[in-house]
């Protein structure tokens, strides 16, 4: 767990001074006692934002992957569309 929260402060630039900084006021702060439970809650919150992440990054996917297939239906239609009015064009000529 307090390996998550350092690649966390890491993502954001925070040296390792900067990090012992940090935990030794949350330790002054919250005491010994405290600190387990707050780590479960930043688990939690970290693991309930990853959840939401992935779900939108897959949203995101499939109305892309639509958006795809949508536009290959309509160019295959226009291609239907452009042969069929060359045949109608072929019969009339004879």
């Amino acid at each position: 767990m307090m390996c998550t929260i350092i690649n966390i402060l890491l993502f954001f630039d925070v040296s390792g001074g900067e990090i012992l900084v940090i935990l030794l006021v949350v330790f002054l702060l919250f005491g010994p006692k405290k600190l387990p439970e707050i780590a479960r809650k930043i688990g939690k919150i970290i693991f309930e934002f990853k959840q939401v992440t992935q779900r939108i990054k897959s949203e995101i996917d499939q109305e892309i992957q639509e958006s795809e297939i949508k536009k290959e239906e309509e160019r295959i239609n226009e291609i239907i569309d452009k042969d069929a009015g060359k045949e109608g064009n072929q019969t009339e000529a004879k």
